[in-house]
C-alpha cells in the first residue's frame, strides 16, 4: 500500500463540506451529546455530526439531510475524546494489531509506538509496508524513530544508518525521534546523534528522552540539544526538575514502574497543581498489567489523587495532542477531528461504555465489536521463525570465571563463579542456572551462569528478547536443549522443559517475538507462566521484562549482548561471544 500524503483526499474534503450543505447525510449523528469542550474547559451540550471517520460539525443545528444516517441519542452519557498512549511498546508478547484492538476497549484509540522491533527485524521497505498496512485499522497508529539499538549489535551502522534514519523521520506516521537511551553518547560528543536530532526538529517533530536519574544540569543540557519530553521521572522532585527545564513530563504507571500514585502525591506536596505540561503513559507494560485498563485507569488514579477532573482527562487527550502537534486531528471533540470518542456513564469513571474509533463502533453498550479482525499475516516477513540450524550438546560448555547476578527485574551485576559447572545438572540448593545467548541465525553463542533467576528451573528457552536472539536458562542441559527444540518446532516462543517433558509454552508466531493471538489469550498464558516461574524460584517483579532487558545497555551494570558480556559503565566487552 502506498503512503497517502494527506489524511483526506480532495474529494473526501469536498464531501465533508457537502454534508454541511445538506447534499450528503452524515453517517452518524450523536444527538443531545454532553461532551467535554477543551476550548471552554467545561462540559457542554451539542449535536455532533460524523461522516465516516471525521467529525464534520459540533453545535446546536441538526442536519438537513439524514437519509440513511445512524442516529444515537446521547442522553445519559458524557462524551470525551479517545485517549492517547504516547509511549507504547506494542511488542510485549502481544503485537501492534492485537494491542490496538485491546486498548480500544478501554477507550485508548490512538497509540504512538516504538519502532525498535520492526527496525531490527525487518528491512526498511517491509517495515514501512507493515506500518502503512496498520493505517487501515480503526485505531490511529503513529510511530517513533529510534536512533540506536539499545544494546551492542553486530550491524548497528547498517540498521541505524543516516539514510534509514532520514527515511523513518520523513514518514508521515512518525511523530518523534527517540526514545534517547543513547543520551550519554550524545553528551559525550556524538555529533551523528545530534545531527539526527537536528533533522527531527527541522521536520517539526519531537524528541523523546529517557533520562532516569538525570541531574538538573544534565536535563538542561539535553533540553538545549533538542529533547522535548521525558517519561523517567520517579519522584515528585524529578517532575519538578523537568518542568523547570521546559519539558513535557510523561507520568508513568507501568508493570515495572507503577509510579503514578506516588508521583501525584509528591507533586501535590511540593505545590505542583498545574497540569498542562503533563501527560500519561503505561510505557509498554506486559500483558497481565493491562487487565485493569490503560490510559483510562491512569485518569481514574489521577481523579482519586485530587487532580481536577477536566485536567485529568486533558492529560490523557488534549495535552498529548498539543505536544505532538496533532491537535487538528486528535485530543478534542470539535469540527475536523478524527471521530475517536468515548461514551462514559459518569465523569469519575473514565472506562467507556461505548467507543468510536475513526467513526466506527469498536465497543457498544459494554460489549466489544470484532471489527479489527485477526492478525493480517502478510508477506512482510512477519511470520513464524524458521530455524534451519541445530543446537548441539557440545554448545552447552561452561568455563567462564564470572557470571551474571540478577539483582532485581532488570539490574545485572557480575559475580565470581565458585560452583562446579562441569556436569549436566546444577543443584537446586542455590539460584544459579546455566545461561546461553545464541544468535538467531546460529552463528555465535555466549555461555555463562545466571544467578537470581530461578532455583528449580530445569530448562527454559525464549526467542523473545531485545534483539530476537535466543535465550536458554536452566539447571539441566538436556532440558534446555529440549526447550530449545520445542521453541524451534512451534516457530518461536517461550518454552519450558521439566524432566524431559514440555510443561509450559507461549507460541510467538510473529518473528518469534509476538503472539498472533488476542491480548486476552496472551494475558492468560503470561499469568500461567509467571506463576510457574514463581514456584520455580523467580522472585522478581516481571520475568518478561527480565528477558527483554538482559541485553539492554541503557541499564547498569553488565549486559549480555551480540558482541559479548558488556560493561555498561566502562563501555567495554568483558568476554566476547564465541563463533559456532
Amino acid at each position: 500500500m502506498l503512503e497517502q500524503r494527506y489524511k483526506w483526499k480532495n474529494k473526501q474534503l469536498r464531501n465533508h463540506v457537502s454534508v454541511l450543505d445538506g447534499n450528503l447525510a452524515p453517517t452518524l449523528l450523536l444527538k443531545n451529546a454532553r461532551y467535554l469542550n477543551h476550548a471552554f474547559r467545561k462540559w457542554m451540550k451539542a449535536h455532533i455530526w460524523i461522516f465516516h471517520d471525521r467529525i464534520v460539525y459540533v453545535g446546536d443545528q441538526l442536519p438537513a439531510n439524514m437519509d440513511g444516517c445512524e442516529i444515537m441519542d446521547c442522553e445519559g452519557y458524557l462524551l470525551v475524546p479517545g485517549y492517547i498512549e504516547p509511549h507504547a511498546h506494542p511488542f510485549q508478547l502481544y503485537n501492534p494489531h492485537s494491542f490496538a484492538s485491546y486498548a480500544s476497549q478501554f477507550g485508548t484509540t490512538t497509540l504512538i509506538n516504538d519502532n525498535m522491533v520492526i527496525a531490527l527485524q525487518l528491512d526498511k521497505k517491509r517495515a514501512f509496508s507493515f506500518i502503512n498496512e496498520l493505517q487501515s485499522i480503526p485505531s490511529s497508529m503513529y510511530w517513533w524513530c529510534r536512533f540506536d539499538a539499545q544494546t551492542e549489535i553486530h550491524n548497528e551502522e547498517m540498521i541505524f544508518s543516516s539514510s534509514n534514519i532520514k527515511s523513518w523521520l520523513e514518514h508521515d506516521a512518525v511523530l518523534q525521534g527517540g526514545e534517547l537511551t543513547c543520551w550519554p553518547k550524545l553528551l559525550a560528543g556524538d555529533d551523528l546523534i545530534l545531527h539526527w536530532i537536528q533533522e527531527t526538529k527541522r521536520m517539526r517533530k519531537k524528541i523523546e528522552g529517557h533520562f532516569p536519574g538525570a541531574s538538573e544540569k544534565t536535563l538542561a543540557k539535553l533540553m538545549l540539544l533538542g529533547a522535548d519530553c521525558d517519561h523517567e521521572a520517579m519522584t515528585g522532585k524529578d517532575v519538578y526538575n523537568r518542568l523547570m527545564q521546559g519539558y513535557t513530563v510523561s507520568l508513568r504507571y507501568s508493570s515495572i514502574r507503577p509510579d503514578l500514585p506516588i508521583l501525584l502525591e509528591e507533586m501535590h506536596e511540593i505545590g505542583i497543581n498545574h497540569y498542562d505540561q503533563l501527560i500519561f503513559t503505561t510505557d509498554g507494560s506486559t500483558p497481565a498489567f493491562y487487565e485493569q485498563g490503560m490510559i483510562d485507569h491512569m485518569i481514574r488514579i489521577a481523579i482519586e489523587k485530587g487532580v481536577p477532573i477536566i485536567d485529568a482527562y486533558n492529560m490523557g487527550t488534549n495535552n498529548v495532542a498539543r505536544h505532538y502537534n496533532i491537535e487538528h486531528l486528535h485530543g478534542n471533540i470539535a469540527t475536523g477531528r478524527i471521530a475517536n470518542i468515548n461514551f462514559l456513564s459518569d465523569e469519575t469513571n473514565p472506562t467507556p461504555v461505548s467507543v468510536l474509533a475513526k467513526g466506527k463502533w469498536v465497543k457498544k453498550d459494554g460489549a466489544p465489536l470484532d471489527i479489527y479482525g485477526s492478525w493480517p499475516m502478510s508477506e512482510d516477513g512477519l511470520k513464524p521463525l524458521q530455524i534451519d540450524w541445530q543446537l548441539e550438546y557440545d554448545d552447552l560448555q561452561y568455563s567462564m570465571p564470572f557470571g551474571i547476578n540478577m539483582e532485581n527485574t532488570v539490574i545485572l551485576k557480575p559475580y565470581s563463579i565458585s560452583i562446579d559447572v562441569s556436569g549436566d545438572q546444577l543443584s537446586t540448593l542455590h539460584d544459579e542456572c546455566f545461561f546461553m545467548l545464541v544468535d538467531k541465525h546460529g552463528k555465535w553463542r555466549l555461555n555463562t551462569l545466571l544467578k537470581g533467576f530461578a532455583t528449580h528451573l530445569d530448562g527454559f528457552a525464549s526467542s523473545f528478547s531485545n534483539t530476537g536472539d535466543f535465550i536458554l536458562i536452566g539447571k539441566n542441559k538436556h532440558d534446555m536443549l529440549n526447550a530449545f527444540y520445542r521453541m524451534k518446532e512451534i516457530g518461536g516462543g517461550i518454552t519450558v522443559s521439566e524432566k524431559g517433558r514440555i510443561v509450559q509454552e507461549i507460541p510467538l508466531k510473529i518473528m518469534g517475538v509476538m503472539s498472533d493471538e488476542n491480548v486476552e489469550s496472551v494475558i492468560e498464558k503470561e499469568k500461567v507462566l509467571r506463576h510457574y516461574l514463581s514456584e520455580r524460584g523467580y522472585k522478581h517483579a516481571d520475568p518478561i521484562y527480565s528477558l527483554l532487558f538482559l541485553s539492554s545497555t541503557h541499564l547498569p551494570y553488565v549486559r549480555v549482548t551480540q558482541q559479548g558480556i558488556y560493561d555498561v559503565m566502562n563501555k567495554t566487552i568483558l568476554f566476547p561471544t564465541i563463533m559456532r
